[in-house]
């Protein structure tokens, strides 16, 4: 195979300069793949994709009227990252994650940013997912975010940027695992050739994140993952998780309060449950607090939270530092909490609630990407510049009805990485636009990003949508020391 012919257009391309040149840390990867046939590389693919069928890496999509189990789409040429480069998007990704926790930590206490004029109050309260009923709880080691998963992008001129957090139940670490390991045993001399960060260590910090949470003086903490079950889009994970770590997968129904504490039941009996990695939404964890109609929750949960009884990562309330329009005061809250300013920039954001801004989104919607502020998944989201003057006038009436519910950002321009297409009969490596979810795990003073992280790639030509529930899939991301 040769990808000399590759042409990387006017994209920031993460393997190519130009046509034909490589990136110097690129270089020996695409050397190697140069010698292999265009036909291999792609049974080598489809190899790759059976296996992960095999292992059961897959996703549920709801909507999905033929079936809603899938497999998670696989690439595999991999995104490339330098060390140097990587060790910068650590100390951006430990600042923003300290900040928010401190954000967290005031918004459910004091309020200070508030009182302080940093924030609109009217900010705070009126998101959905700004939870009064977590105000005055106190998170062991004052913690609220243990496991985080951050969006990057890369724009034309090479710079990163924070697209989103994702602080309530960040998916996807899974699929960054068995990526590499399906990478692996396919390419296993071109691992032995460069120096690959390995990645394979995630569930043992993972595990040691949850045990640190643990009331103290416990001899042997029981973790659990709590999961919907089995018709969650990421159910696979939630199970993959638990058997890495040791843990007991259990859902709602299998846990219930007693004597104060928070019990499992088993075939022995009741037995007491310390530290919960829950994969439910706030709202569906307690009906007692919460949700009344959710049966996916344990009534009384929350107050044994509240007594320190048991833990729960992440911390209920956290998806407030979620809201797209929360999201444009991260810079002011590295400044307020930090007295610095923030490494990796946010994307520029119009606030539709301002009006100005919201004037110049009404009048720009064919140029703009509009987002709902609480909205995952691709969902609640305007392309401006593919979407229909019919979809612009429906989406400028939404944003006119709640402006407050709605940002919007300019079309930036996502890098590229080559990528094996098939169409019909034929095979060819084009580019297609990528983004990264990094993995941040918070343990008392310690904040770990781990190495690399999940590249979604959007499989379609031309799209920027990289969201598997849209269409996207995934390549194995190497963080290289050249």
């Amino acid at each position: 195979m040769s990808l000399a012919n590759y042409d990387p257009e006017d994209f920031y391309d993460e393997l190519f300069l130009s046509p034909g040149k490589p990136r110097p840390h690129a270089a020996s990867l695409i050397e190697w793949l140069n010698r292999l046939p265009l036909e291999q590389l792609y049974q080598n693919r489809e190899t790759a994709q059976r296996a992960l069928y095999s292992l059961g890496v897959t996703f549920n999509v709801y909507s999905d009227t033929q079936g809603i189990e899938r497999v998670f789409p696989f690439d595999i040429i991999p995104r490339i990252i330098r060390a140097s480069e990587w060790e910068w998007l650590e100390r951006g990704l430990k600042q923003r994650i300290q900040a928010l926790n401190l954000f967290l930590q005031d918004i459910y206490g004091e309020k200070r940013i508030i009182a302080d004029g940093i924030i609109p109050g009217e900010i705070i309260y009126s998101a959905t997912s700004y939870l009064k009923a977590c105000e005055g709880i106190k998170p062991p080691k004052g913690v609220w975010c243990q496991i985080t998963g951050t969006d990057l992008i890369r724009h034309n001129d090479g710079q990163w940027y924070v697209l989103e957090d994702n602080l309530r139940v960040p998916s996807g670490i899974s699929y960054v695992l068995e990526n590499r390991r399906v990478m692996k045993s396919t390419f296993t001399s071109i691992f032995q050739t460069l120096a690959i960060k390995p990645i394979d260590d995630y569930p043992s910090h993972l595990l040691d994140t949850l045990l640190d949470l643990a009331p103290p003086q416990l001899p042997n903490p029981t973790v659990v993952v709590m999961t919907p079950g089995i018709y969650n889009s990421a159910y696979f994970e939630h199970s993959f998780l638990a058997q890495q770590m040791g843990a007991e997968l259990v859902e709602g129904r299998d846990l219930v309060v007693v004597d104060g504490y928070l019990q499992m039941r088993t075939t022995k009996g009741l037995r007491r449950v310390d530290v919960i990695y829950r994969r439910v939404d706030d709202v569906f964890l307690d009906p007692l607090v919460f949700r009344p109609d959710s049966l996916l929750g344990v009534p009384g949960l929350m107050e044994v939270y509240r007594q320190g009884r048991v833990a729960l990562a992440n911390a209920p309330g956290t998806g407030v530092a979620d809201d797209k329009v929360v999201y444009t005061y991260v810079p002011e809250m590295i400044r307020y909490y930090l007295g610095e300013e923030q490494i990796i920039p946010n994307v520029p954001t119009y606030l539709c609630w301002r009006e100005q801004d919201r004037e110049y989104v009404l009048s720009h919607l064919d140029e703009l990407v509009v987002k709902s502020a609480n909205e995952a998944g691709g969902y609640g989201m305007l392309m401006g510049k593919t979407a229909t003057p019919t979809e612009r006038e429906e989406f400028a009436q939404k944003i006119i009805a709640n402006p407050r519910n709605y940002i919007a950002q300019p079309t930036l321009s996502l890098s590229r990485v080559p990528t094996l297409v098939t169409n019909q009969e034929t095979i060819t490596i084009e580019g297609r636009h990528v983004d990264l979810r990094p993995y941040i795990l918070h343990r008392g003073d310690n904040i770990y990003v781990h190495p690399g992280g999940l590249t979604r790639v959007a499989l379609t030509k031309g799209s920027l949508v990289v969201n598997s529930s849209q269409g996207g899939g995934s390549k194995d991301t190497w963080i290289v020391n050249q």
